[in-house]
């Protein structure tokens, strides 16, 4: 069947408009399948779906699209009856009109695409849709049980054309028909706005600056012939400050601007995903359904691309391994649908996606002897393995529970590309399960493109940003609303009890102690928990490029990335949930009078091993070079010195070999810090000097604190 020349360039806007309607009715059609639905709700439901139907059928017609336009309206008619009588809709008719709607999208894809002409004739596979339509009474009368082993032949066919109708959305939406701009480009051109927007802040700052001179000007009250100067100068003032807020103005307007030209919602690669739960539960003779909670974010293309392939092996492997059959279930206490929860949530430029399922959840003996008989592990090796060690073995490459191979399992390969396509994006995955119960997988990835507001707050002198989407709200503290217990502090915060902890405590800066009266409070929530922050001082809120931290120090559990201020300065970034985290805080009882040098070529790393060895009492001076270093060795006095070992111009050894040279600095205690961490570089690296060596994924464990005391210690340093 060919289409008017005219009209060519209207059907592949059409088949577009196709793609967004049928998902909205693949989403109707999965909500009538579903049980409780009053009668209301169901209406409602069985409404909106004829509408889209009539939509499509008509929208191909008026195109000259006869066989769309015959599918939609044989859809129509079997919906019809049941719309007369509402009831929730029966299995085998919703196999029906799914499998409709997958014939009409393939259809309509081969018309945009010009093959029009080569698609057979639609009759038979209308034919065979009415021939497959079960009678009104009869499907109504078909147990769940039936209808899944009926359909079981058809719906292994049906999850897989649904995971590739879902690429092939993604890729028809990344067709533009208008200009076409490399991804780099794109970055190239957000960094740019990065640095108007470092620009901006720098204005701010002078502002700042120019508005207290004028403030010094007015309370000196200095003679008559100043007083223009002061007024030119508050003018000039006045007007840059109003040239700033137009700046902040085109700067966010042309980040929303990328943002909307790089970003897609979540939901177009998340909602397909629930069709292919809904298949694939069928195929396995089970009965499973996806909730997807967040799917309005909006995310980089390229991110939604490299995701898509690891929720589809997540969901698999939750039905395949995690959800139980109805009967098995139901012995259990449990609903004979299985749960699966899809939860997106961003916080500044940190994504997080939890999927919860209320199965079986990991069976850790299993899980061992998997491993041991695939010979992952030795059985010495799994004997003193955690828990939780035993259950990462999941993302090892071979690791299956299965012993024979199936179209969804069994072959070992799965959770290890999971795990790859989730550290090839910086992020990490972790896995919680309790047996009996479910499993969550919980993916934390940083984002790139794009600023977020960043709340900046102090304890004592350290400064540390949160993300505002986290921050739910400010108070003070007073004694009307505090509740001072033996072990804990709560606020009392809009009729709950809240969680009270110090931020200078948390960070091992001072003892713990209750807000004093007015100090500020800061209500952060995350994963369904609040805690209030106490802190000695709320900066200020700004927009802030987050950056993830480098991979040795990624695991540090209290940061989940940093941003540069407009004079350089690096900001850490605090993780929400390890603020949230009721955690007694952990402090150093130690003298404030220990100096240490930080040598380290990289601010990041400067910045973590100054908040570390200040949370233990260390006044902490840096360097960023191996020749600052030494410089400031002639003007200052330290205890210990912690050296980068891989610096450009003057490396860690070259560092040691001119402090042993030197009578003042021979014997201050040095510790060398590396990304690496073999043997023969720590060999290396104490045979020429240094008192201690530690890799930076050893100091991103705490190690380095422990490290300091015990090499000045040996040193004979002072006490």
């Amino acid at each position: 069947m060919s289409v008017d020349p005219m009209l060519q360039s209207l059907v592949a806007g059409f088949s577009s408009e196709a793609q967004e309607v049928c998902q909205k009715v693949t989403l109707d059609l999965l909500e009538l399948e579903r049980e409780g639905l009053d009668n209301e709700a169901l209406g409602k439901v069985y409404t909106r779906l004829a509408r889209h139907l009539h939509t499509l059928k008509g929208s191909a017609a008026s195109l000259g699209l006869q066989d769309l336009s015959s599918i939609a309206h044989k859809l129509e008619d079997a919906l019809a009856p049941l719309r007369k009588d509402i009831k929730p809709m029966p299995r085998p008719l919703v196999d029906l009109l799914l499998h409709g709607l997958d014939l009409f999208l393939l259809r309509a894809q081969a018309h945009a695409d010009g093959r029009g002409d080569a698609l057979p004739d639609p009759a038979a596979a209308l034919a065979q849709l009415v021939a497959d339509a079960p009678p009104p009474e009869e499907a109504a009368a078909a147990t769940p049980a039936a209808s899944a082993s009926a359909s079981a032949p058809s719906t292994a066919s049906a999850a897989n054309a649904t995971a590739a109708a879902a690429s092939a959305a993604m890729a028809d939406e990344d067709v533009d028909a208008g200009w076409r701009v490399a991804s780099h480009q794109v970055t190239a051109l957000m960094r740019e706005v990065e640095r108007l927007r470092e620009f901006r802040m720098r204005l701010e700052d002078r502002l700042r600056d120019i508005g207290k001179v004028v403030e010094l000007l007015s309370a000196r009250e200095l003679l008559a012939p100043t007083a223009r100067a002061r007024a030119t100068l508050a003018s000039v003032t006045a007007g840059v400050r109003a040239d700033g807020h137009e700046a902040s103005d085109i700067v966010d307007s042309l980040e929303e601007g990328l943002k909307s030209i790089t970003t897609r919602p979540v939901r177009t690669i998340l909602e397909p995903l629930q069709r292919m739960v809904r298949d694939l539960s069928r195929q396995l003779g089970k009965s499973s359904r996806l909730s997807v909670v967040g799917a309005e974010v909006s995310l980089d293309r390229r991110l939604l691309e490299k995701l898509r392939g690891a929720m589809v092996h997540l969901l698999r492997n939750a039905v395949d391994h995690g959800i139980e059959m109805p009967d098995e279930r139901e012995r259990a206490g449990k609903h004979h649908e299985g749960a699966l929860t899809l939860r997106v949530e961003q916080q500044g430029n940190i994504l997080f996606l939890e999927l919860i399922d209320d199965g079986r959840g990991i069976d850790v003996a299993a899980v061992r002897a998997s491993a041991e008989r695939k010979g992952l592990i030795t059985a010495d090796e799994g004997a003193r393995m955690h828990e939780t060690q035993i259950r990462d073995l999941i993302f090892r490459p071979g690791f299956s529970t299965r012993t024979d191979v199936t179209d969804t399992s069994g072959r070992g390969v799965g959770l290890d590309a999971v795990r790859a396509a989730v550290e090839s994006m910086q992020g990490r995955i972790e896995v919680l399960s309790t047996k009996g119960s479910g499993t969550r997988f919980v993916l934390t990835i940083p984002m790139e493109l794009g600023s977020s507001p960043v709340l900046t707050v102090r304890a004592i002198d350290a400064s540390v940003g949160l993300p505002m989407l986290a921050v739910e709200s400010t108070q003070l503290a007073t004694a009307e609303n505090l509740r001072i217990g033996r072990n804990r502090t709560q606020l009392d915060y809009n009729g709950q009890l809240v969680p009270v902890t110090d931020l200078g405590a948390r960070m091992g800066l001072r003892a713990a102690a209750p807000p004093s009266e007015g100090q500020p409070l800061i209500i952060v929530q995350s994963g369904g928990k609040r805690m209030a922050l106490a802190v000695d001082a709320v900066v200020g809120d700004r927009d802030l490029v987050i950056r993830p931290l480098p991979a040795e120090v990624r695991e540090v559990p209290s940061y989940q990335g940093a941003a540069i201020l407009s004079r350089g300065e690096l900001l850490l970034i605090l993780r929400p949930g390890w603020v949230v985290t009721d955690t007694a805080p952990q402090t150093v009882a130690m003298p404030t009078s220990r100096r240490a040098l930080v040598v380290d070529d990289s601010l990041t790393a400067r910045a973590l091993h100054r908040a570390m060895l200040e949370a233990g009492g260390f006044t902490v001076h840096l360097a960023a070079s191996g020749a600052r270093a030494l410089e400031r060795l002639q003007a200052e006095e330290y205890d210990v010195i912690i050296c980068d070992l891989e610096m450009e111009e003057m490396n860690g050894t070259e560092v040691i070999a001119r402090l042993r040279g030197q009578p003042d600095t021979r014997d201050i205690p040095v510790i060398l810090v590396s990304a690496n961490d073999s043997a023969s570089a720590r060999s290396r690296g104490l045979a020429a000097g240094a008192d201690g060596y530690l890799s930076k994924r050893e100091c991103a464990a705490g190690r380095l604190l422990s490290e300091v005391l015990d090499v000045m210690s040996r040193r004979g340093a002072r006490a």
